[in-house]
């Protein structure tokens, strides 16, 4: 059977390992979580034209959205005051606008899409929501949800709600998950629906409401980072694993 080629977003940096140049990288963690679903990923760069990204697409059998820099509140109408600019990391110029065509790209060809952290987050805003740009500042909460030194671990649970996919998947209502964030989806999308939220009420998982979901082969969001996850807690495999058959079902022969 062959293996689904997935499109994996990618970060920019002003230095690379290789030279003090410009760069792309991607977390080896969502290239290891792949390729034990059984896919073949694909790193996809900042692509500076639409034409660009609509081939990519249709080449693709499927696609994940990795975590990153912070996305601009003015992309969502939001005017942000100096200090929660100030705790921002944006990503580098370019990625935002990339990204927004990629996503209405993915939706127009209903192409499996798998949405992590910054995705997850970038998926709500293409669709009409909205983000909380700061949560320490916007959202106190005893809940640490940007806890970078215990990323591989599980430091926290989400409540999945009966009913979704999400829930389906993992067979349980309550699920250990790292917290690597310091922004979250604040207004739902038109068309969304939460399928797991944090103790303090923060949503950390959606997909589409069952009147909408054919309005894509496959998609899941999470807030939290399952492939740094799955290597220590197996439950967070079968969230690859079902993508990958996803996308298998629509691949190119």
């Amino acid at each position: 059977m062959k293996r689904p080629l997935i499109l994996v977003t990618s970060s920019t940096s002003e230095s690379g390992g290789e030279f003090p140049d410009p760069s792309v990288s991607v977390a080896y963690d969502y290239i290891h979580a792949l390729t034990q679903a059984g896919a073949m990923p694909l790193c996809l760069p900042v692509v500076p034209d639409h034409e660009g990204i609509r081939t990519a697409v249709a080449r693709a059998d499927g696609i994940l959205m990795t975590g990153g820099g912070d996305i601009e509140p003015s992309l969502y109408g939001f005017e942000a005051s100096p200090e929660l600019r100030a705790t921002c990391e944006f990503a580098l110029p370019g990625r935002d606008s990339m990204e927004l065509l990629l996503i209405q790209e993915i939706f127009r060809q209903k192409k499996p899409l798998l949405a992590i952290c910054r995705g997850h987050q970038l998926v709500n805003v293409v669709l009409g929501g909205t983000l909380i740009v700061d949560l320490p500042i916007q959202r106190p909460s005893p809940i640490g949800h940007c806890d970078y030194d215990r990323r591989f671990e599980a430091i926290h649970t989400v409540q999945a709600i009966p009913g979704t996919h999400f829930f389906e998947l993992y067979g349980h209502d309550d699920i250990g998950v790292n917290s690597t964030h310091h922004q979250a989806i604040d207004r739902m999308a038109p068309g969304l629906r939460p399928t797991a939220f944090a103790p303090d009420g923060l949503i950390e998982a959606t997909e589409f409401t069952p009147e909408e979901r054919t309005r894509n082969a496959w998609f899941q969001s999470v807030q939290f980072h399952p492939e740094r996850l799955a290597p220590k807690y197996p439950i967070h495999r079968r969230l690859f694993f079902d993508f990958i058959a996803a996308c298998q079902i629509h691949a190119f022969p």
